[in-house]
């Protein structure tokens, strides 16, 4: 069963045009080759990073929307790693029925298409995990009996 995945990498800012666009050609052939299938490719063009990464401040963002298998991911991060041109890069699976909901709205914008509305019945919601409610420092518990022993002796 294929999955639902979206791949960022940002490439070095020195590349040219020509150069930038022949890495995002690669990346998607590796995609192809294992077996996936290209939703979309948004080209987010060249931003400040948030910090230097290898002396540069600026880099070439791209995302990549698919599906595939998840032996898929190991092959293409191999390729990332080996790449002197990729600067950073990450990929992320949606899984539950929400996210690939917005999954699907992503590529809708990246391909200029208009938002899809989704609404999940009460059933396909995942319930909360519970969580202890932290007391208030009002509610604060007591000091422990030795600590009231050291104060009284005062």
């Amino acid at each position: 069963m294929s999955k639902h995945y979206e791949t960022m990498f940002i490439l070095k800012p020195t590349l040219t045009e020509e150069e930038a666009k022949a890495k995002v050609d690669l990346f998607s052939k590796i995609i192809i080759d294992g077996g996936g299938e290209i939703a979309a490719v948004e080209s987010l063009g060249t931003r400040p990073l948030a910090y230097k990464i290898k002396k540069f401040e600026r880099g070439i963002y791209t995302v990549i929307y698919f599906t595939a298998n998840g032996a898929l991911n190991k092959e293409l991060e191999r390729n990332y790693r080996i790449n002197e041109d990729v600067l950073r890069f990450i990929v992320i699976r949606y899984d539950r029925q929400v996210e690939i909901g917005a999954w699907e709205n992503m590529v809708n914008r990246a391909k200029g298409l208009p938002f899809k509305e989704f609404k999940l019945s009460e059933s396909a919601r995942e319930p909360r995990e519970y969580r202890p409610r932290r007391p208030r420092r009002e509610e604060a518990v007591e000091a422990p009996p030795a600590v009231k022993k050291a104060e009284g002796a005062e």
